[in-house]
């Protein structure tokens, strides 16, 4: 057995490992961060569980950080009191980025991790089974329940050879994307091997496995093999390693082959994380901005490469240059160190342990600016600035380049950072706040910003409705549900959200959607790639939307829609998106049945203008099928919890 193989079949509930069918998992651990949290923990409430049955919850603040008004405070401190009463690890702000965090502190090989972050799948660097999810579907796993998920293929990366000096973990996950592109992992896990991995240290894993997400892959993992226990050992965990390995004869569903040694440092140009090209191709454009940091790329190792290039040299005077260590743990371990002089000597700005800019909170670019960043995504927007161009690239390209003012090839500096890494790290966890053993006496502290779950109602026999909006491929969560300074403070009041919903696409969908009573969104491939946010569920569902017609979807947003009662519908004959326009009239009749039907591979029939039949698939599992028809997976919950009561 392969890896993937090993970790799911030691946490199979129901199901086999055949590819393609619908398998459950027990999880072992679940994280949440504070943009998520709040809605993840509403509905933990909503099912009435008293105390988390997994073996540990850990609930982050590292998105809404910035403090304008009273809404994010408030939300933080209704995560701190609901974890407590709950049973739930509790990270400060401050503390730093989740991934970054539960990686250093609460990663275990062998274990599951379900995250309502799509980037969860960070750990996976460590061993983990670790899986990013709507916060519905981690709540579920807080109560005890299983993780439900299809069964994905294993593709094999492997890895020959070994990096050049100036070539970094993130431009073998940019090669990855080059030749894959944003929908080449979906359905798949991303398991890496061969003699190539040992050179990788598990922070360099990690940006592997963090940037699987943009491949749209259901999670990425690696081996636990000696780099881990040295990972491990380093921050006082022994006790936590256990080796995990693929078997000498495991098999795989696909594989790819990436010399190390053949690399060269890589960029993703605006505005998609595999519009990739070799920056020797791009050099010289003009930079105005260079982002360090971001759950991918703010280790202490990342940043030591950094102050390495940075060390006797400053930042161009055209350049604003930022830095996000990942974790308090790395921004002490290189206070102590010295190298935190370096950094702010040269002119770097040192934000806080969070995840700032890459979440568009704070440092929006200037109006037509170059920013160069380290982190995962660089969607259309997503930096707070639309006419910005932003690039993804190593930390080793963004530190040159911000002292040159502009784009340039690590390589061709002449530069090899060299650095020790620590034997043993100074550990202090006193911005965890562990829960007490009994928590049934803590008052949860909800704030005004804080509304009630939105749940819809069961499936009517027949759904009708215009389509209230067509856009392109590659409809991303950031244009469902825009996630900038402005609206993220709002994470908790999917009312105020909705005024919002798909705005980038057109202005004035929400209101049409409201006088329109709901109705449908036609959408291209890969609809809702990017982020696990529910919210991009919620906000429609609170619209009115009853499905979504689409030639492909991505996988968390797919389970997020069916989770809150929404169709994921695929068109049978792609020709059809053609036909469909803004305005026309939908009908689904007899819609209970049609989606009963459709568990054994039935089209599920709209008629549309003229009588027109348009034939769509409803790739879903009986259990699916019964929350549809429920109105969700919460209305399912509470109708199961009634019937066993």
């Amino acid at each position: 057995m392969n890896v993937a193989q090993k970790l799911i079949a030691s946490h199979l509930v129901t199901g086999d490992l055949t590819p393609g069918s619908e398998i459950s998992i027990r999880i072992d651990q679940t994280l949440t961060q504070d943009s998520t949290g709040t809605m993840a923990y509403l509905q933990l409430e909503a099912m009435g569980v008293d105390k988390v049955r997994t073996k540990r919850s850990v609930a982050y603040i590292d998105h809404n950080m910035l403090q304008s008004g009273s809404e994010n405070a408030d939300d933080h401190k209704y995560i701190q009191t609901v974890a407590a009463k709950h049973g739930i690890w509790f990270s400060r702000p401050g503390n730093g980025i989740c991934h970054q965090v539960h990686l250093e502190r609460f990663s275990v090989p062998g274990q599951t991790l379900l995250g309502s972050d799509s980037h969860t799948p960070t750990c996976g660097a460590a061993g983990m089974l670790a899986i990013g999810a709507g916060g519905l579907d981690v709540a579920v796993a807080m109560g005890g329940g299983a993780y439900y998920l299809t069964m994905p293929k294993v593709c094999h990366v492997v890895l020959t050879g070994e990096l050049n000096p100036m070539v970094s973990a993130k431009d073998v996950i940019l090669e990855v994307l080059r030749r894959l592109t944003v929908k080449g992992g979906v359905g798949k896990i991303m398991e890496y091997g061969g003699p190539g991995v040992e050179t990788l240290s598990v922070p360099m894993r990690a940006t592997i496995a963090n940037m699987g997400a943009e491949l749209g892959a259901t999670t990425t993992v690696f081996p636990s093999d000696r780099r881990t226990f040295e990972f491990f050992a380093a921050r006082g965990r022994r006790a936590d390693w256990a080796p995990l390995t693929a078997d000498e004869d495991a098999e795989y569903d696909e594989e790819i082959t990436i010399d190390l040694s053949a690399l060269h440092p890589l960029a993703a140009q605006p505005h998609s994380p595999d519009n990739v090209v070799p920056i020797s191709e791009i050099e010289g454009i003009k930079v105005d901005q260079v982002c360090i940091g971001s759950c991918t790329n703010s280790s202490f190792c990342d940043l030591m490469r950094v102050a390495g290039i940075l060390e006797g040299r400053h930042v161009a005077e055209n350049v604003s240059l930022t830095i996000s260590p990942g974790s308090r743990q790395v921004l002490k371990a290189l206070a102590n160190n010295g190298a935190l002089g370096t950094l702010v000597t040269a002119g770097a700005r040192i934000l806080e342990c969070a995840c700032g800019p890459c979440i568009g909170m704070g440092q929006a670019p200037a109006t037509g600016a170059v920013s160069l960043r380290t982190f995962n995504r660089n969607f259309y927007g997503r930096s707070g600035t639309p006419s910005a161009n932003v690039y993804l690239v190593s930390p080793e390209a963004a530190a040159v380049s911000a002292v040159t003012g502009v784009l340039t090839d690590p390589e061709t500096y002449g530069l090899k950072p060299m650095y020790d890494v620590p034997e043993h790290f100074e550990i202090d966890d006193g911005m965890l706040v562990v829960p007490p053993e009994d928590g049934s006496g803590v008052e949860v502290v909800r704030g005004p910003n804080i509304k009630p779950f939105p749940a819809g109602p069961a499936m009517p026999d027949e759904i009708r409705g215009e389509v209230l909006l067509k856009v392109e491929d590659n409809i991303t969560t950031d244009h469902i549900m825009p996630s900038t300074a402005a609206l993220l403070p709002f994470r908790s009041n999917i009312p105020h959200l909705a005024n919002y919903c798909l705005t980038p696409c057109d202005p004035d969908f929400p209101a049409r959607a409201k006088e329109k009573g709901g109705g449908f969104v036609v959408g291209g491939a890969n609809y809702g790639q990017g982020s696990s946010r529910e919210h991009a569920a919620l906000a429609p569902l609170y619209l009115g939307v009853k499905g979504v017609l689409a030639k492909s979807f991505a996988r968390i947003h797919a389970a997020n829609l069916v989770n809150n009662g929404i169709l994921p519908l695929v068109l049978e004959n792609e020709a059809d998106y053609e036909t469909l326009s803004m305005g026309d009239a939908l009908t689904i009749e007899n819609a209970r049945e049609q989606v009963k039907a459709a568990v054994s591979g039935a089209c599920v029939v709209l008629t549309g203008p003229g009588g027109k039949q348009i034939k769509t698939r409803l790739e879903i599992s009986q259990r699916q099928a019964d929350m549809l028809l429920a109105g969700g997976l919460l209305n399912a919950t509470k109708e199961g919890a009634k019937n066993n009561a």
